[in-house]
């Protein structure tokens, strides 16, 4: 079974005023909201099971989805209105809601792209984590050897490195932008049990880099949009347009 957990839980602060009186997920894009967008994605790929977390606005999350059935797809959600969670500690709430025979692919809600989703998640099959990743511009990247295996992340503004890897040399790896979507496997959402209740899911996967296989699945062709702020809104419009189904580049 195909599960994926679409991140919908945050304030929105960067498009107020519309989050002023709705969650982020409801922002329209077009002719239809951000969520919709994403589950669209989803149910074309095939996927049956869907979490949603939900904190900001929840309600309106819950009554949307509850007036708008998909009928090939469950949907379920994770309540987070008590408190926001990170990336890490959302996915480790929600980890009881997924079948445990069957990897999890994790979008946020403000994210449009070209991705074939159905394929990155194929993909994944073979590593416990698989991070959808670009050549983008960026202060902050993931480090990679050749056989795209992560090994740590690097501020190369400021020099700092993160690694397991003690005296890690940045240069000797590959530097790649990390884009938001990802694939974990079951055994990796049982290993957060002992995690604390509130981390970054980047956090996590650093920690763990040496011991599991952690990869990146390179689309050179990549085109995304975080749609986070007012002044994407139109743009975003116009980039749903222009998206068509691409061919993928493998790492």
């Amino acid at each position: 079974m195909r599960q994926a957990m679409i991140f919908a839980a945050g304030l929105g602060t960067r498009l107020r005023p519309l989050t002023d009186t709705m969650p982020k997920a409801l922002v329209r894009v077009g002719e239809k909201p951000l969520l919709d967008h994403v589950l669209d994605r989803l149910e074309s790929a095939g996927f049956e099971r869907v979490v949603i977390n939900v904190h900001h606005f929840a309600d309106q999350i819950v009554d949307y989805v509850n007036e708008h059935p998909r009928t090939c797809m469950d949907i379920l959600f994770s309540d987070e209105r008590e408190a926001l969670l990170e990336t890490g500690g959302g996915l480790r709430k929600a980890a009881s809601l997924f079948s445990s025979d069957s990897h999890v692919l994790i979008h946020n809600v403000d994210i449009l792209s070209n991705v074939d989703l159905g394929k990155l998640y194929s993909h994944a099959a073979d590593a416990d984590a698989t991070l959808l990743v670009s050549e983008r511009q960026t202060s902050r990247y993931l480090l990679f050897d050749e056989g795209m295996l992560m090994k740590g992340w690097t501020h190369i503004g400021t020099g700092e490195v993160r690694s397991p890897y003690t005296s890690l040399d940045p240069s000797l790896y590959r530097k790649l932008a990390f884009a938001g979507i990802h694939v974990i496997s079951p055994r990796l959402l049982q290993m957060m049990q002992g995690w604390p209740e509130r981390f970054g899911i980047i956090d996590f996967y650093l920690s763990l880099c040496d011991k599991v296989r952690i990869k990146g699945y390179l689309k050179t062709d990549l085109r995304l949009m975080d749609v986070g702020k007012l002044d994407t809104l139109e743009k975003a419009e116009q980039f749903i347009r222009q998206l068509s189904t691409p061919s993928e580049s493998m790492p």
